[in-house]
């Protein structure tokens, strides 16, 4: 088979991240530069026995950086993820050449404030989003956005973006980051919040005074935690304009 020039470009990948067992982080270097807005997903493939086998997966770099970068859980039953986990430096991939995906920043007057909830690897493309706009303000240029970021883990060291994320919530008053331990049985020496990501919505909502006609949430990661969080914030009165998610696995459900 000839993969397709067309569609496909080769990445290289230049360097390689074990957080734990099951998740990891790479950077590639594509023949082209990638194209694409935070938030948005880029497709991975694999050639097997004559054919490419594909996958999205949401993008953690930031536009301005010179090399993509991903973030993975290994799944055993998957296509993608298991031959991508044994792929070290100075391997190839394939890339399609165009990125996708509308799970952007709201750019609407008046939408300044984001919550951004997730499951483990939901965070990459909050990341990208934070470190796109940690670099305007540092140039001069804040937006007056204000990031919330609520991740859920089932143990904490699961967290593998969470150095980055304290530090730029340091550095920068409008970011906020709060991990959660959804197993603490598991990880006794968390003394962070606990619970379901879903649950602890409510709670920062209210904190935060995150109202609706100025807020929009986007929620990552886990079908089940995307549509338990849209039917809390529909009884709490966000609209359908306001709710925006990125389901990563099956059930395959549309986000509406």
């Amino acid at each position: 088979m000839t993969v397709s020039t067309e569609r496909f470009q080769k990445a290289t990948i230049i360097f390689r991240k074990d957080h734990t067992e099951d998740l990891w982080s790479i950077r590639v270097r594509p023949e082209v530069p990638l194209v694409f807005k935070p938030g948005q997903y880029a497709t991975l493939g694999i050639e097997e026995e004559g054919k490419v086998v594909e996958r999205s997966y949401s993008i953690c770099s930031s536009p301005h950086e010179a090399e993509v970068e991903f973030f993975f859980e290994l799944v055993m039953r998957g296509r993608v993820t298991p031959p991508l986990y044994h792929r070290q430096v100075g391997d190839n991939l394939l890339m399609r050449r165009n990125a996708k995906g509308t799970f952007t920043l709201d750019g609407r007057v008046g939408h300044k404030q984001h919550l951004l909830v997730c499951t483990v690897t939901g965070v990459a493309p909050y990341v990208s989003m934070a470190r796109t706009l940690a670099r305007e303000a540092r140039l001069g240029h804040y937006s007056g956005a204000k990031l919330v970021v609520l991740q859920a883990a089932s143990r904490s060291w699961e967290f593998a973006y969470r150095d980055e994320l304290e530090s730029l919530a340091h550095e920068f008053s409008w970011v906020k980051y709060v991990p959660i331990v959804s197993r603490p049985w598991e990880d006794p020496e968390w003394k962070g919040e606990v619970g379901r990501v879903e649950d602890i919505l409510r709670k920062y909502i209210d904190d935060l005074g995150f109202v609706p006609p100025h807020t929009t949430v986007y929620l990552c990661g886990h079908p089940q935690m995307i549509e338990n969080g849209k039917g809390i914030l529909r009884r709490r009165g966000f609209s359908k304009e306001s709710i925006r998610g990125e389901v990563y696995w099956a059930p395959q459900k549309e986000i509406s």
